[in-house]
């Protein structure tokens, strides 16, 4: 694929396509960021990205519910990388007509603007949460999806949109389907950031929901080469392809692993509000990434538990910098 390809990232403020679009900018892409628009002329996470990043960048303020702003958004890109999305799952219980609006329509925009301009290809994110409590493992591909919360159930239906457009009109679309990303900028809503964020704040009495389900943890830069290789193979074209590391952990043996690698002890305490209703919890993640290694040549650089420790080394030691904890509120539960 030709270097200079111009590719557009919706969500390219948040946390994942933050890091994805300062990487494509390194590798020589030409990137319109599409973020989302506010009066406080805020790009999110871009506002922080260096300048030699900034210098090479395209914005497009916007929002993902508007066809037309979508449309114009993507109008001269060869490849559309599709992140925006609502995703706190505590939200979806909250308020889920807007996880519709936003997920399930947000995606339609994206593929009827796609077939209509004949863009090259729609990357579109899933995640794991569509799989619900897994029913075997390691998870393929072929899993049975189970809408365990408004949130999954928005994004089974935007997976489902992407797709049929591929199967009815030919649109190039590539589902990637990414499991537990975490890193640095992650919002304090997941619980590997609200685990550190909160010791880093100095607290010792850790609130957490649930500590027994388990889940299969990727470091952000696993996941960031996980769509460039899906954007970059004529081979993911109608392909649903799981991202993940193969290892499984508790929720419970991570908090161990973080209290390990910021050497301090900690007392946890369980935080009903944090608790998800039973039947929606999620008890068991664990990707099969064979797929992604046979199709793309994508394995993890952070797999095992000494993967999984190497980046967590890397988030903890952004987020106890002064600078970034100041950005967030520990000692408040993030919904």
């Amino acid at each position: 694929m030709r270097s200079k390809k111009k590719i557009l990232i919706t969500g390219a403020d948040g946390f994942i396509g933050s890091h994805l679009t300062e990487e494509l900018i390194r590798r020589g892409y030409d990137v319109r960021a599409f973020v989302m628009y506010n009066s406080f002329n805020s790009w999110g996470w871009l506002d922080h990205s260096p300048k030699e990043i900034k210098d090479n960048l395209e914005v497009f303020a916007g929002d993902i519910r508007d066809p037309y702003g979508v449309k114009i958004a993507m109008q001269d890109c060869d490849i559309v990388l599709h992140l925006a999305a609502l995703i706190a799952i505590p939200y979806s219980y909250h308020s889920p007509e807007t996880y519709v609006d936003t997920n399930i329509k947000g995606t339609l925009n994206i593929v009827q603007a796609a077939r209509e301009l004949g863009i090259q290809k729609v990357v579109h994110t899933s995640t794991s949460e569509v799989y619900g409590t897994a029913r075997f493992v390691p998870i393929t591909e072929e899993h049975p999806l189970q809408g365990q919360s408004p949130y999954s159930a928005s994004k089974i239906g935007a997976d489902q949109i992407a797709m049929s457009f591929y199967d009815s009109f030919d649109t190039p679309v590539s589902i990637i389907r990414p499991f537990n990303t975490y890193g640095p900028r992650q919002s304090a809503r997941a619980v590997i950031p609200t685990i550190i964020s909160q010791i880093a704040g100095g607290q010792r009495k850790i609130k957490l929901g649930s500590l027994h389900p388990t889940r299969d943890f990727n470091y952000v830069k696993d996941t960031v080469e996980g769509f460039i290789s899906v954007a970059e193979s004529d081979k993911s074209v109608g392909e649903v392809i799981n991202i993940g590391s193969n290892y499984e952990i508790s929720i419970g043996e991570t908090v161990e692993l973080i209290s390990e690698v910021m050497s301090i002890d900690i007392e946890i305490q369980t935080d009903d509000i944090r608790l998800r209703p039973e039947k929606s919890e999620v008890e068991r993640l664990w990707a099969d990434n064979q797929k992604a290694k046979k199709l793309l040549g994508w394995e993890p650089s952070f797999g095992g538990r000494d993967g999984l420790k190497r980046g967590l080394i890397e988030t903890v030691e952004w987020f106890t910098n002064p600078i970034n904890l100041a950005g967030y509120k520990a000692e408040k539960y993030n919904i």
